[in-house]
């Protein structure tokens, strides 16, 4: 089946759970009435019934039986059997049972009660029947005619009355209650329709003014002119604004500095290929000074490839969605093969450049990353260290694993001149280079750095390698060096452990 993707209505969604509610509860209400209506139509007729029999009962139990006669019957007098059929909207039943249950005088065919029901002289009861196919309602109660004695005899005597003036006034009550209804329900409904309508106002009030808006206008909307239950939306909003409004600011400024970075290589090769072409058309080039234009070109090209390469891994630092794709790493073998390929760099500067740690084959524990990304950080904390550390100096890089496979810890220190403390957070922001440095780099690398990590929830710190003490010479560009240390998160191989401390 396939998904419903069309948008749905907060007006018609609220409309219809304030609707369905009342439309469910009206037909309960009708019957809830219905019932009301029922007994308070029964009441008075009941009451009236109820007087019949009990006058009946007197009558009965006025009229002894002559003694010697087992089977005396009853005869009502005029009056009473003349009030008994005064009824005409409704048939009037009576019957008298005597003291065995023998019929004495009345309707034969009017029912008796239940023979397990309790027998109590002179209490009044009521129940539904029927008598010839039509329901009538039924008082009766047992009589004790006068001078029995409490011998524990009874007579039965009942009345039953059909239902035709109870089921009229039954309707006259329904008529009064729910007819109004049909006019109250579909004002309700526009009364809602209308409340709805004007308390959503606000919200088409607010989706106008963000519709006005101009595309660069990124300033927090106006949360005093909102309702209270829209208020936490708004307030999301604005910080997703001023996220967004710092991002693009983020953006525009690395785009001018990176523009300002790429500026000075690609001018000095257009400087270099004009006066190199200049010294051609004036016939005064000669071989060396030709390989020296050719040089510098060479080297401003150098120059431009690096940032333009440094400047797009930044950009793979900062995509959410790459970095999400993670898998695991094996960082003792990263950090290995970072090393060979910078061998031959660090020979060239005549740099001890080494590694410590587990190798590849014998380590437990990973990391859950995105590969390159790693990579990328590594070499550019070798690559770091490699621009300011002097010739003679050592660089190394270490991986340190947890013995109870918390954490795994990447290391690269060297015996450079160190970084000041109060320059070490500046060092992580983008195209930011120490003073007094002569150091030909992008200013990008420990802010790619600083990005991988955070992008692997990894901790970054940065303290010197070897801390200086008193009295203490260093030889000429060397100091207290530098380390940058980075904690991940360990993820233990399936199946085995790690490794213990002090196996």
């Amino acid at each position: 089946m396939a998904a419903d993707t069309g948008q749905r209505s907060l007006f018609g969604e609220i409309l219809d759970w304030m609707l369905a509610p009342l439309l469910v509860i009206w037909p309960i209400s009708v019957a809830l009435t219905w019932l009301v209506a029922q007994g308070i139509a029964s009441k008075p007729y009941d009451r009236e019934l109820g007087e019949m029999a009990r006058s009946l009962g007197l009558q009965v139990a006025a009229e002894q039986p002559r003694a010697g006669k087992a089977s005396a019957r009853y005869a009502l007098s005029p009056e009473a059997a003349a009030l008994l059929r005064a009824d005409e909207a409704d048939t009037i039943y009576y019957q008298v049972l005597g003291l065995r249950g023998e019929y004495l005088n009345g309707d034969r065919n009017l029912p008796v009660p239940t023979a397990d029901e309790t027998i109590v002289p002179w209490e009044l009861h009521f129940r539904d029947d029927e008598v010839d196919n039509e329901n009538v309602r039924v008082a009766y109660l047992w009589v004790v005619p006068e001078g029995m004695g409490p011998s524990g005899k009874t007579m039965l005597v009942q009345v039953a009355e059909t239902l035709g003036k109870r089921a009229r006034l039954t309707n006259e009550i329904i008529k009064g209650v729910i007819l109004p209804q049909f006019v109250i329900l579909p004002l309700a409904v526009l009364l809602v329709w209308l409340a709805l309508a004007r308390g959503i106002a606000p919200l088409n009030d607010l989706q106008r003014r963000i519709r006005s808006r101009e595309s660069s206008d990124l300033s927090p909307i106006d949360e005093r002119r909102i309702p209270d239950e829209v208020a936490p939306l708004v307030r999301a909003i604005n910080d997703l604004l001023e996220r967004l409004d710092q991002s693009i600011s983020s953006q525009k400024h690395f785009l001018a500095d990176a523009a300002h970075q790429l500026k000075t290589p690609l001018a000095g090769l257009r400087t270099q290929a004009e006066f190199a072409q200049r010294e051609i058309d004036e016939g005064r080039s000669s071989p060396g000074e030709l390989k020296r234009s050719l040089q510098q070109i060479s080297l401003s090209s150098q120059r431009a490839a690096h940032m333009v390469n440094q400047l797009l891994a930044m950009a793979r630092a900062e995509d959410q969605e790459h970095a999400a794709r993670r898998s695991e790493v094996n960082l003792p073998e990263l950090a290995i093969e970072t090393v060979r390929d910078f061998v031959p760099r660090a020979m060239e500067k005549r740099l001890d450049l080494g590694y410590e740690g587990p190798d590849e084959a014998s380590s437990a524990l990973r990391i859950l990353g995105h590969p390159l990304l790693i990579r990328e950080l590594i070499r550019n904390l070798v690559d770091n260290a490699l621009l300011y550390t002097p010739a003679g100096g050592t660089i190394t890089v270490r991986v340190v694993e947890d013995p109870f496979g918390q954490v795994c810890v990447l290391q690269v220190e060297d015996s450079g001149p160190g970084i000041p403390e109060s320059e070490r957070e500046k060092v992580f922001q983008p195209f930011y280079r120490a003073l007094g440095t002569n150091v030909d780099g992008s200013g990008l690398g420990l802010a790619i750095v600083r990005e991988i990590a955070q992008q692997h929830e990894a901790e970054v710190t940065l303290d010197e390698a070897r801390p200086r003490r008193p009295g203490m010479v260093e030889p000429d560009g060397m100091g207290p060096g530098a380390r940058f240390t980075i904690r991940f998160q360990a993820h233990v191989l399936k199946g085995e452990e790690p490794p213990l401390s002090g196996a």
